[in-house]
This record gives structure tokens, C-alpha cells and sequence, in this order.
């Protein structure tokens, strides 16, 4: 069943859509020759924003989590992307180790390692899921939602490989490749360090080291490009940037520095909006600058905001995942979301394995507005789900039909990709 979706069908927005589908065969003639000069990320997710004069990309996920919430539709589309990804990098591979997150208790995040493991044993691969979890200390089968059940296996290291013990058999498995579903916020564990096996994404790719700013100072150089290939204004796909960094919330220190800077990107905004007639309010978000979750975000129309966090918002904005302290702080444009489902705003979530799209879902929240962040407790997803194959799109219907509208997200969520790549390549 197809969700409901209403969007903003007005202004720049549509004409940048038929932009695209004319533009296709030049626009994947472009996409072929950057992926003969780069190498796509093994897999990613893009949170986008469509605000009806506007789609951006707003995050880059580089470790998605979130497969359980595709479309069953889309299986095929994964199942062949991954054998391209999988033979890409070990044309011989057999074995694939799949390290996920510590989430133990969050029985949602395990389902999406569950399928993880199914896109991979559907591809012809040995799948197995070994724990970084010390208290994982033998074979442990987790029941999951679903009615399925997900098997978890101590990691053991011998000299510079990563293996896991096999019951039936002495010599145990010795996968070639060592998969990560672990953003490593909290930094390299040791066992994970000097591998002689090929680990994707590479470790570089960890938040312990990543930065948002690098990412979208990769997107900017992309989307400069794009735009100009296609002759149409790179703001209309792209959000301002800024970042502060040696900021402490708890002490107050950089206050200024963020007001500054988000005074700064209101004020090139506030132009573009005259520009483009846009009568509603610039806001951007403040963000920790590395980290994902949906912590350490909040929304911004003024400087003077900055400058007057009471207790609780500096606590908010302190701390991220696995506790680490904020001091890096990504200024980024808002981008209105004008899309909702049964009256819930919602933001589309586009997948992909290696430089192949493979579906998506809409990321829906009752209790958010339209300018704030939607990925936070109480979210819920909506799968996409369309009659015919939504890699492709439609000629012969108008630019917003849902086919040709994903593949504006398509477009938009690989030109992040390509960013990601171009940043991985920096390191």
C-alpha cells in the first residue's frame, strides 16, 4: 500500500524535478564516470528534506541502520547491489563477518542487523555476526519482534584476522571480509586495529574521527559541479554551512562563536529567500558537528538564542552518543519539510549499496514541526513503496508522480554519496 503523501508542488522545486528526468540520460552518464574515478562508500543512508522550493540533503549516514524499515519490495534491488559491492572487493568472498552496534536492548536496531544478514546469505554469501560485547562470551540467540531470531558469536582474533569459533569443525571461520554496522563513536577497539582482512567501511569512516563539515565541505565541491552541469543554482540542492569548534556548552565557551556563525548563515539564507520569494522564517540547526542518533540537535532562528541556553539546553547539547562531551559544532541551513503523512511531518530516507540506490522510507513524527529535527523518540517510518520499480522513473507523467519524484531523492541522496567518497578519499 502506497502512503498518503502531500508536498508543496510549488515553485522551483518542480522545475528543478523536470530538470532531472530531461536531463537523465546526461545525468547518469555523469554518475558512471565519477564512480570510474572514485569509490562509492559500501553502503549509506541520506536523511533529505523537500521543502517544496528546496531538496537538500541534511545527514549521511555512512553505517546505516534502518534496513527492517525497507520495503520488502526492495530486497531484489539489495540482494544485487550487495553481490556488486561484495565482488568489488573480494571477487572470492565466501565468508562476510557482520560487526553491529552494542544495542542489545534495542531489539528494532538488531532486526536491521537481521536483515543485513539476509540481504547477505540471499547474495550467495556465509554470514556470520560477531559481538564486541565482552559479555558475549558464546553462541547467543536473540528472539527478535518479528518472530525471528538473530545469532550473535563472540570475536576472536588470531595474529592480524578477525575469526569466529565453528562448532563442526576445527578450523573455525576465517571470513575475508569484516563488514561494520558500527558507527565506532566511541573510537577503534583494539581488536579491530591492523587487520590483514578488508574492513568496510573503512575505520576512518567512524564518528571517533568523521566530521560533518568535512562531509558537506566534499558535498559543496559536488553539488558546485552538478549544478553547473546542469545550469541551475547549487543553493537549491545544497545547505549553508558553518562550524565552531572548541565549544563547551556546560562552560559557555564559544557562545559567541556560535552566534556569529549562525547569524551568518540566517543572513545568506534571508537573501536566497528573497531571491526565490520564499515567505517563511530561516532557521538553521545547530548540531554536533560528529555523532549521529538525533542527539545533541536543536533548532535556531535567532543568534541571540545561542547566547542564552538555560540548563537543560546546554545538558541537551553537551553530550552525545556513548557519552562523549561536544566541543565541534556544525551550523547548518534548515531545510523546511513541506511532506507529511496522515498529518504527520515526515522527511525521506534514501538507501543505498555501493553507488546503486535500493529503496527508502519516510521518517514520520506526529509530535514535530516541519523545521525541526525528526529523528528523535517518538518517530516512526513509512516504508516507500510504489506499483512499479522506483529506480525508475517515468516519462510520460508529470515530474511529481511518485516514481519521478524519487528519483529527484535518487539524484540528490548520490550526489552525498559521491561527497561521502570524496571525503573517505581525503583521509
Amino acid at each position: 500500500m502506497v502512503p498518503h503523501l502531500t508536498t508543496a508542488l510549488t515553485g522551483p522545486l518542480l522545475e528543478l524535478e523536470q530538470r532531472f528526468l530531461n536531463a537523465m540520460p546526461t545525468i547518469e552518464h555523469w554518475f558512471r564516470t565519477q564512480w570510474l574515478e572514485h569509490t562509492a562508500p559500501f553502503y549509506a543512508s541520506v536523511d533529505l528534506r523537500n521543502s517544496g522550493f528546496k531538496l537538500a540533503p541534511v545527514d549521511t549516514n555512512l553505517f546505516p541502520g534502518g534496513f527492517n524499515n525497507l520495503n520488502p519490495d526492495f530486497l531484489p534491488l539489495c540482494v544485487h547491489a550487495m553481490q556488486a559491492a561484495v565482488e568489488k572487493i573480494c571477487p572470492e568472498a565466501r565468508g562476510v563477518l557482520l560487526i553491529p552496534e552494542n544495542h542489545t536492548r534495542n531489539l528494532f536496531y538488531l532486526q536491521n542487523v537481521a536483515q543485513i544478514v539476509t540481504i547477505l546469505k540471499q547474495a550467495g554469501m556465509r554470514i556470520r555476526v560477531g559481538s564486541l560485547l565482552p559479555e558475549i562470551t558464546q553462541i547467543t540467540q536473540i528472539p527478535l519482534p518479528n518472530g525471528g531470531t538473530l545469532t550473535l558469536e563472540p570475536l576472536q582474533r588470531r595474529g592480524r584476522r578477525l575469526v569466529l569459533e565453528d562448532p563442526g569443525s576445527g578450523s573455525g571461520f576465517d571470513p575475508c571480509v569484516v563488514l561494520l554496522n558500527n558507527d565506532l563513536s566511541g573510537g577503534v577497539p583494539e581488536i579491530l586495529m591492523n587487520l590483514d582482512q578488508a574492513v568496510f567501511p573503512p575505520l576512518s569512516a567512524g564518528w571517533y574521527t568523521r566530521r560533518k563539515s568535512q562531509h558537506f565541505a566534499a558535498y559543496d565541491v559536488v553539488a558546485g559541479q552538478f549544478a553547473e552541469m546542469l545550469g541551475i543554482d547549487p543553493w537549491l540542492i545544497n545547505p549553508y554551512f558553518d562550524v565552531c569548534n572548541q565549544v563547551n556548552f556546560q562552560e559557555r565557551v564559544g557562545e559567541a562563536c556560535l552566534a556569529a556563525k549562525v547569524d551568518s548563515v540566517l543572513q545568506k539564507m534571508r537573501e536566497k529567500y528573497a531571491e526565490y520569494g520564499v515567505k517563511h522564517d530561516p532557521f538553521v540547526i545547530v548540531k554536533a558537528d560528529a555523532g549521529t542518533y538525533g542527539m545533541g540537535i536543536m533548532t535556531v532562528k535567532d543568534a541571540s538564542e545561542m547566547t542564552g541556553l538555560n540548563r537543560k539546553q546546554r545538558n541537551k547539547m553537551a553530550v552525545v552518543k556513548e557519552g562523549l562531551e561536544v566541543s565541534d559544532v556544525l551550523i547548518q541551513e534548515g531545510v523546511y519539510t513541506f511532506e507529511n503523512i496522515a498529518e504527520a511531518v515526515a522527511e525521506p530516507v534514501v538507501y543505498m549499496i555501493d553507488h546503486y540506490v535500493v529503496g527508502g522510507f519516510y521518517r514520520v513524527h506526529t509530535a514535530r514541526g516541519m523545521d525541526e529535527n525528526l529523528n528523535a523518540p517518538g518517530m516512526r517510518f513509512e516504508p516507500l513503496a510504489f506499483e512499479t520499480c522506483c529506480t525508475l522513473p517515468k516519462f510520460d507523467c508529470p515530474p511529481d508522480d511518485t516514481p519521478n519524484r524519487f528519483y529527484a531523492y535518487g539524484v540528490v541522496a548520490r550526489l552525498a554519496l559521491l561527497a561521502a567518497s570524496l571525503e573517505l578519499s581525503d583521509d
